[in-house]
């Protein structure tokens, strides 16, 4: 999976390309964490290039999800296909997310 990483203001957008699965997802694990501290925990994942997680991506986006509550913020993602949305509603963790159409609205939402 490569890993696109861009800054807008003080805030990390990160965009994986490719499905968040095993190994994949540690690596994102690593760079997405190490951008909630660099950033404040101001982070945007923007899933529009991933297809779809395994229970191993799920995990990973929940832990950052944790991380990010605790330092008083929220993951924020933006182009969340269906298949994604299904699974987090079938497994109960949507309410773990804040969801935005695009990355703009994201940003803003850190104001």
């Amino acid at each position: 999976m490569e890993i696109e990483e861009s800054r807008q203001g003080a805030v990390v957008v990160i965009t994986p390309m490719g499905p968040m699965v095993s190994d994949d997802a540690d690596v994102f694990a690593q760079r997405a964490s190490n951008s909630a501290n660099e950033s404040l925990g101001r982070v945007v994942v923007d899933a529009s290039q991933m297809p779809y997680v395994d229970s191993r991506g799920l995990e990973v986006l929940l832990d950052l999800a944790s991380q990010l509550t605790g330092m008083g913020r929220s993951l924020k993602l933006i182009g969340i296909n269906d298949t994604i949305r299904e699974v987090f509603d079938l497994t109960d963790i949507t309410d773990m997310f804040e969801f935005f159409a695009d990355a703009t609205s994201a940003i803003r939402s850190f104001v």
